[in-house]
């Protein structure tokens, strides 16, 4: 049987784009993440990166107190409300402090108004809190769709349904970490009457650790789920997931550091200090959440490989627009055209600020 010419155009990309054939993210060579790196400066801004965490940031806002509410409200089926305050009260002490603060008061808030409420009553609250809680995840998938290029075909009852399974996932991941830090204090406790204390740091390490493992699976499910495509094999979706932890950390750590020590927000917005310090990390958080996304639009991209779940099918039958990119190469040339018009626009300013 004769090779086609498509067969041979397909070999000869496949030797010369790196990673071409790499059947995880993880065994693509330097020259590949190279290409994807560049490629992500590129799209950060041909997406307006910055636009979609500021839309994500507003309705996750618009969503914080709901998703706290149905966070106290299941938690207080098997468990102490008061403890699941105390608990994430402790695990927001990475946020600057006008957020903990304003974190803290609807806390309070929801924990006095829900305590009392028992039976339907809570079946009826809990359902109001999740609908309320879903316009973060609705956001979200918003941006992941654009950031997929994708479009959404899904109708309202589908759409709904999956932000309502991510914001539950969601809730559930909480109330585990919630759990588990609740099982490290015990521990903690338990270690230090039975061989002295000194255990203080190593079990603060391991809550850590528990954090940015349960971060990851979070934003691995939204990163899977939440665009309107044939969702992504888990190893297509862990670098992005694994690099929006980190950034999550990192930001908050960074962000408390510089409102604490360098940014003196109560001068410029007086009352509002509050709202603005969480806005803003809301929306740096976000912007790190869609900064692992793209990185994993971007690896899906360099790959020929079916990176999509099912049995592999050849490009064009994938059901997502960046793993049936028939011609890998398109999109470095495409890169490179958006580099050079942005080089063009550039010398033109240039240009016109220089004439007479």
């Amino acid at each position: 049987m004769e090779e086609s010419v498509g067969d041979r155009e397909g070999a000869c990309l496949r030797q010369q784009l790196p990673g071409a054939t790499s059947n995880s993210p993880w065994a693509m060579p330097w020259p590949a993440w190279k290409i994807i790196l560049k490629r992500v400066y590129t799209m950060w801004g041909f997406h307006n990166l910055s636009l979609l965490g500021a839309g994500v940031a507003f309705f996750t806002f618009l969503a914080i107190t709901p998703l706290i509410a149905a966070t106290v409200m299941i938690y207080g089926l098997v468990g102490d409300v008061d403890m699941v305050r105390r608990q994430l009260q402790s695990l927001t002490t990475v946020l600057p402090a006008e957020a903990r603060l304003l974190i803290e008061e609807q806390l309070i808030g929801v924990v006095t108004t829900s305590s009392g409420v028992t039976g339907i009553a809570l079946v009826i609250a809990l359902v109001f809190s999740i609908y309320g809680g879903m316009r973060a995840a609705s956001g979200l998938i918003g941006a992941l769709n654009v950031i997929n290029e994708e479009h959404e075909t899904r109708n309202i009852i589908s759409l709904t349904a999956r932000a309502a399974g991510l914001t539950v996932a969601a809730i559930f991941i909480a109330l585990t970490g919630i759990g588990s830090a609740a099982a490290f204090a015990w521990l903690q406790t338990q270690a230090e009457g039975l061989i002295g204390g000194g255990w203080e740091l190593l079990f603060k390490t391991l809550a850590w650790l528990l954090a940015t493992i349960l971060g990851s699976i979070g934003f691995a499910l939204i990163m899977r789920y939440g665009p309107d495509r044939t969702p992504a094999r888990w190893r297509w979706v862990a670098p992005g997931a694994v690099l929006a932890t980190t950034s999550w950390i990192a930001i908050s750590f960074g962000f408390a550091l510089y409102v604490a020590y360098i940014g003196d927000y109560n001068a410029t917005y007086g009352s509002l200090s509050a709202i603005v310090v969480f806005l803003m990390w809301l929306f740096l958080s976000a912007f790190g959440v869609l900064a692992g996304a793209l990185l994993n639009a971007e690896i899906e991209r360099q790959t020929t490989v079916d990176t999509t779940t099912g049995p592999a099918v050849p490009a064009g039958q994938r059901g997502a627009f960046l793993a049936d990119v028939v011609d890998s190469g398109t999109a470095v040339e495409e890169w490179k055209a958006k580099l050079e018009r942005r080089r063009q626009r550039k010398r033109s300013r240039r240009f016109r600020r220089g004439a007479p």
